[in-house]
């Protein structure tokens, strides 16, 4: 298929902006060709600048749970948006929100809104070195809490795709303060408090892995890190950016039944539109400024477009929790359905899945941690990928990416889906 449109529009691109897009991943690097461009969406479907409808399943890395353009929320942002797109002042809307967020997500008391998830988590990070008064934290190779210094140390997703897991820019200072381990090894983390004792402040963790690939936890693995941080005086931080109200009302705290000290959040938070938070127990909220000593500001933070689509969201999920049941049996669905399709072929697979992320490593071997999720077939991938965008699929283009199913799916969706993926897998 040829992308004629779309293959101009990226030449223009590149011409004004570094590396023709605005977030590396999106440049094709990892797969080889020209970045689709998409001139708008509805539902579960893609319509991109050369007229071709494709199904869709990163949606926009996670918050189209209820698929592109909803209604309830396309309108609260018409409605607010009438009144003002910005105040730099307090509205309703914002408690309103948090109020919503308390009640949805054990175990917080208070909630911060930021503008992205990067933020959400820098500002989490800022806030448990100022409450525990510590400088180090741990960190897992492979997990992505965004590009502040003290995240790309190893980090996955868009760094892994490029092979520069430590970006130039961060100074050795920054680098010492961050400690990495393996995700799903506990005895790693173990041994990084015993070699650094009273320094530490806190672990920071996707708690359902997405930046290589779909990752789970293994069994004991989050309530480890928490037995850990208890016995050595420091905080665990959830970053769930990703499955914050996607895995469930409650998130990862919920579906695991493991309370964090401090979670961030992002992506359904805001209903598409750019926001994050970070929540955690009054004690620690309280340390933020205006209340205490740890600074965190943003002129943009609440904004009322965010919080409008953020609350229609929210109120949806919370009114209708079946969705995640929903949600989970299509994904099973189409997991069992790409199980039984590599099953019959000589092409290595393993397949990870939590609820409504999902993601093929082309390995046969379990994908633990980052090491197991490098050891897949990138030229695999690259024939996988293309495959199913010829057939009009969209997937993530890196196999470092989860993919994230929307409920605007339908199992005819899901049919076509599997039909294209048997297509491929006789040609790769």
């Amino acid at each position: 298929m040829l992308y004629q449109r779309s293959s101009q529009l990226f030449v223009e691109a590149q011409q004004y902006i570094p590396g023709g897009v605005n977030s590396p991943v999106r440049a094709f690097k990892a797969v080889g060709g020209t970045p689709i461009f998409v001139k708008r969406a509805k539902g579960a479907y893609l319509y991109d600048e050369d007229g071709s409808v494709l199904i869709d399943y990163i949606n926009s890395w996670g918050p189209m749970i209820l698929g592109h353009a909803f209604e309830p929320v396309i309108n609260a942002i018409k409605t607010t948006a009438e009144k003002g797109t910005s105040f730099g002042m307090p509205t309703e809307l914002e408690t309103k929100i948090a109020k919503l967020a308390v009640e949805m997500v054990p175990n917080i008391d208070k909630i911060r809104f930021v503008n992205s998830g990067t933020e959400a988590c820098m500002s989490a990070i800022r806030l448990a070195r100022g409450y525990t008064k510590r400088h180090k934290i741990i960190k897992f190779a492979g997990c992505y809490h965004g590009h502040s210094d003290s995240f790309l140390i190893q980090a996955g997703s868009g760094a892994s795709t490029f092979g520069v897991p430590n970006s130039p820019g961060i100074t050795p200072g920054t680098a010492q303060d961050t400690l990495l381990a393996s995700y799903n090894n506990l005895e790693e983390v173990a041994h990084l408090f015993q070699s650094n004792p009273e320094q530490i402040a806190a672990i920071i963790v996707e708690p359902v892995a997405g930046n290589m690939g779909c990752v789970p936890p293994k069994e004991g693995f989050l309530q480890g890190l928490k037995q850990l941080c208890l016995e050595n005086g420091a905080l665990l931080i959830f970053d769930e950016v990703m499955t914050g109200f996607r895995l469930a009302k409650g998130g990862v705290q919920e579906l695991y039944q493991v309370d964090a000290d401090i979670v961030c959040f992002g992506k359904v938070i805001g209903g598409g539109l750019p926001v994050g938070a970070f929540a955690a127990r009054e004690e620690i909220m309280n340390h933020l400024a205006p209340l205490g000593p740890v600074y965190q500001a943003g002129t943009l933070s609440g904004n009322p477009l965010a919080m409008a689509a953020g609350y229609e969201m929210l109120q949806y999920l919370n009114d209708h929790p079946e969705v995640f049941t929903s949600l989970e049996a299509k994904t099973i669905y189409l997991k069992n359905g790409m199980q039984e399709i590599f099953a019959n072929t000589n092409i290595p697979f393993t397949i990870n899945q939590v609820g409504s992320m999902i993601s093929i490593h082309f390995h046969q071997d379990p994908v633990v941690d980052f090491t197991t999720a490098k050891n897949g077939d990138n030229d695999l991938f690259k024939k996988f990928f293309h495959g199913l965008l010829e057939r009009g699929i969209y997937i993530a283009p890196s196999a470092y990416e989860t993919w994230f199913l929307t409920d605007a799916l339908t199992y005819d969706d899901l049919d076509q889906t599997l039909q294209a993926i048997k297509e491929v897998s006789l040609i790769m």
